[in-house]
């Protein structure tokens, strides 16, 4: 059913080995430029560090801090009786309408050619079955 695919890679060859072998020569420049850097201004590097350290710990407990809402659960007076009559007037309306619709869709499907206003007939009327069909899902 399905074919085995042969690969003829080295398997030592990695994309870490091809990215270094390709882009070595710059990164081990910037290393050393990073070292020198370092190694120059040690004090200022170290003072960033613990001041950026310090910066996300004040904002972490201050401005990032989400208190959780309170969650307050409205009780609903629910009739039964009123909740499914209203389910069932609904349904029975979106049936009405899907048969309307399909009458509409099949006697403009029946025509050898459509205007301008038959087609945006065609297209709203095909929108609204469609949407009409997601309401019931």
């Amino acid at each position: 059913m399905w074919r085995k695919i042969i690969s003829n890679r080295d398997p030592r060859d990695t994309l870490y080995s091809e990215i270094s072998k390709e882009f070595g020569d710059y990164f081990s420049i910037a290393a050393n430029a990073g070292k020198r850097l370092f190694s120059t201004y040690p004090k200022f590097f170290f003072g960033c560090m613990v001041f950026l350290m310090t910066l996300s710990f004040v904002l972490s407990f201050t401005v990032f801090r989400h208190p959780e809402k309170a969650k307050i659960q409205e009780v609903k007076k629910v009739n039964p009786v009123e909740d499914g009559f209203s389910q069932i007037m609904q349904a029975t309306g979106n049936i009405r309408e899907t048969l309307h619709l399909k009458k509409l869709v099949d006697s403009l499907a029946t025509k050898k050619h459509l205007s301008a206003g038959d087609s945006t007939l065609l297209d709203s009327a095909l929108d609204r079955l469609s949407k009409i069909h997601q309401t019931l899902k």
